[in-house]
């Protein structure tokens, strides 16, 4: 297939969160945005939308994404970080604070978000210093099975190695098997589980999955 990978820019933007909103339910109904804001795609896209363009840059924002278009539109993407604290509760939680504000919501009902979304922190995986951390990735239906999310991986790995990074991760939910296989092409291999009844409960599986590549 005929594409291109390139950095995001803000044009980007929409397909950043729609990424996200389709990589965080991976395999599954509903994912951590779902949980995060219950309601249409419409309304939950809106407050993804904030926190994409936070000025707290979470693992969440646009900029840390690699697009691949084919043709004019914006066909696959997935994004990366170096810096652990990218993707620390604090920046998360700030950028959500601002994306929430800016909706009206009163602390209470923060409180609240930060309730339904307890079931998933019980699973968050090792981030170490070291690494080059992946993050949601995703392809339009339409173009699913052409080589983009391999295009992609072998793209943002090579930026890692470019900035000095010593090993690259991802996290996968379990049952994932498609995207484990993806992942373990591109020679990731599985170094550990995360696993928690609550986890379960909520969303039908156990858990995540973390996966290691060396450089």
């Amino acid at each position: 297939m005929d594409h291109r990978i390139r950095p995001a820019t803000l044009d980007d933007a929409p397909f950043s969160e729609w990424v996200q909103q389709e990589a965080s339910r991976s395999h599954l109904p509903f994912g951590f945005w779902d949980l995060s804001f219950p309601g249409p795609d419409e309304y939950r896209l809106r407050i993804i939308k904030r926190i994409c363009r936070a000025e707290a840059k979470s693992f969440c924002h646009w900029s840390g994404f690699l697009i691949a278009g084919v043709g004019d539109e914006p066909a696959a993407g997935l994004s990366a970080y170096a810096n652990p604290k990218a993707a620390s509760g604090e920046l998360l939680m700030q950028a959500m604070g601002e994306a929430l504000t800016a909706e009206g919501r009163n602390e209470a009902r923060m409180g609240a978000m930060h309730e339904r979304i307890t079931p998933f922190l019980t699973c968050m995986p090792e981030l170490p210093e070291e690494a080059w951390i992946l993050e949601w990735v995703a392809t339009r239906p339409k173009h699913r099975g052409k080589g983009l999310t391999r295009a992609l991986l072998t793209a943002i790995l090579d930026v890692g190695r470019k900035r000095g990074r010593e090993v690259a991760q991802i996290g996968v939910l379990i049952g994932n098997t498609p995207g484990q296989r993806a992942y373990e092409g591109a020679g990731f291999k599985v170094r550990d589980d995360k696993r928690h009844p609550s986890f379960e409960a909520t969303f039908g599986t156990p858990g995540l999955r973390r996966l290691l590549r060396p450089y």
